[in-house]
């Protein structure tokens, strides 16, 4: 598919998914690719411009994560954030050292409005300052083009060369023009024209769908999620009868679902899928017990998965491909993308066993970040109830229950979800938070109920708002919500006792428990 490019390297920063987001709200495709990627490939992928991610490291220590010279000798505008900024001084012959303070979080930065990169941006701005060495001289043939009361080269820039350096986040919300700074140096520096849109990306997947598949029989692991349900559909559009859904139920749904997944998507529904579901709780369970540890959790409910696909695809004959709703931020955080860590196995991603017996994987969605997906499916005509209802991970209720599956587990987190699921409802803060739901933590404490002593398990609540899944804050749910949601799940909820709301922001935690 043809379409303008913007890659980012990425140097180990937990931003780097951020700075491709906030690249795709100026409508450009962007993708991440580890700062050890060949040169002779970026050329290949021929990038409208490149941006250098920050890192944990200290660019001038030996064996730290750098680059060749040679990437600012390609004619592509590179943007440095932070250490991405410090390795193209340091590369170019500029200097980088400790710094004797500090800046960390927002900062009062003083910017030089006659750089392209800052058109249209205040003279002082609030940037996000997060490092410990700072560059003490820019490289030759950069002018200074930002500074702040204790960083001297808060940005620097070759405009002949289109090299620029800033060392700051402008990818995070709390720099507050770095939206603005972004669009400059990709709409502006880079001269994308701005021509990925929702629409035409439909289009074009459902015409690679139907060219790649030809003839062949395809089938699609329909969760009743956000992300299976736009991919589902968008084959389906592609396709049609040459597509079957399977929905399995492995019995870590939450309550009631496996029957409301069915109603929308089954024979009685408004979409001709071919679907089936299989009922696998116990053949799950069985798998699960005994297993505490998060990633081996992951991995057998990945496997198990596969496994039900594979039969399933032989009572049907001849089946080539496997569907899957894989988004953008699953393929990065189960490290198949860039330089970071892997944070969590994803279970249709990392999670996948080395032997799967289907001729080739399908991930329509692979490329996009969860509101892009939003944005496909409403173009596609699938109803917003549907587009924007509480998002459900593949594993289910198994990364919400923290230690061994059981299903007397299941069945208190299942009712303790969805006493917390009405109560939002019923307070009218259904649209107004994020994402919620009720995990079951591995912790047992006494308490006491009607003069017994017991010795039971504590639930936890989250809440949050985000915008791209990356990033997250918890919302701030009235008290009064609380503890009717509290005192609910402790008189209804047999085997709970204490009831716990989760404050933790992401970074540094996740969304999900595990």
């Amino acid at each position: 598919m043809e379409r303008e490019l913007v890659i980012v390297l990425d140097f180990g920063g937990q931003y780097n998914q951020l700075a491709a987001r906030r690249v795709r709200e100026c409508n450009v495709y962007c993708e991440i690719y580890s700062y050890k990627t060949d040169l002779e490939k970026i050329r290949q992928m021929n990038p409208k411009g490149i941006i250098l991610t920050g890192g944990p490291n200290s660019c001038y220590e030996p064996d730290s994560p750098t680059c060749s010279k040679e990437l600012f000798e390609m004619g592509i505008p590179v943007l440095g954030l932070c250490y991405g900024a410090q390795v193209m001084m340091l590369v170019l012959g500029g200097k980088v050292e400790r710094a004797q303070v500090r800046e960390y979080g927002k900062t009062e930065v003083i910017v030089d409005k006659t750089s392209e990169l800052f058109e249209n941006v205040s003279e002082k701005t609030i940037c996000w300052m997060s490092h410990f060495d700072y560059i003490s001289r820019q490289a030759p043939h950069f002018r200074i083009t930002a500074h702040t009361a204790d960083c001297p080269v808060a940005a620097a820039e070759c405009a002949e060369k289109k090299l620029y350096a800033v060392q700051f986040h402008p990818e995070v919300l709390h720099t507050q023009e770095g939206s603005r700074m972004l669009y400059n140096f990709v709409r502006g520096v880079c001269g994308c024209a701005g021509d990925w849109k929702m629409d035409s990306f439909v289009e074009n997947s459902v015409k690679a769908i139907r060219e790649k598949v030809g003839n062949g029989k395809v089938l699609c692991a329909l969760s009743g999620g956000v992300d299976s349900s736009v991919a589902a559909v968008m084959l389906s559009k592609a396709i049609g009868s040459q597509l079957t859904c399977v929905f399995v139920d492995h019995g870590l749904l939450r309550k009631n679902e496996g029957d409301e997944v069915e109603a929308v998507f089954g024979s009685e529904g408004p979409y001709d899928l071919n679907f089936i579901r299989v009922n696998a709780q116990e053949r799950f369970y069985s798998k699960l017990a005994g297993v505490e540890e998060p990633e081996e959790k992951r991995k057998i409910i990945g496997e198990e998965f596969i496994r039900v696909f594979e039969e399933e695809a032989e009572k049907i004959g001849a089946v080539d491909f496997l569907v899957q709703g894989t988004i953008y931020p699953d393929v990065v955080e189960s490290g198949l993308g860039g330089e970071s860590a892997v944070i969590k196995s994803h279970h249709n991603v990392g999670g996948l066993p080395d032997y799967v017996d289907f001729k080739e994987i399908l991930e329509p969605l692979r490329d996009l970040f969860k509101d892009e997906v939003r944005k496909a499916g409403l173009e596609m005509g699938i109803p917003e109830k549907l587009v924007y209802r509480q998002p459900f991970p593949g594993p289910g209720l198994g990364i919400r229950i923290i230690g061994e599956v059981t299903a007397e587990k299941v069945r208190m987190v299942q009712d303790a979800d969805a006493i917390y699921r009405e109560e939002i409802a019923n307070a009218g803060l259904e649209g107004k938070v994020g994402q919620y739901f009720a995990g079951l933590t591995n912790m047992r404490s006494v308490g006491v109920m009607g003069d017994e002593r017991t010795y039971d398990y504590a639930v936890a609540l989250r809440a949050v708002n985000t915008v791209d899944f990356m990033t997250a804050e918890a919302a701030e749910i009235p008290f009064a919500v609380l503890q009717r949601v509290m005192s609910r799940i402790i008189n209804e909820v047999k085997g709970v006792n204490r009831v716990m709301y989760d404050l933790t922001s992401k970074p540094p935690g996740t969304i999900e428990f595990e």
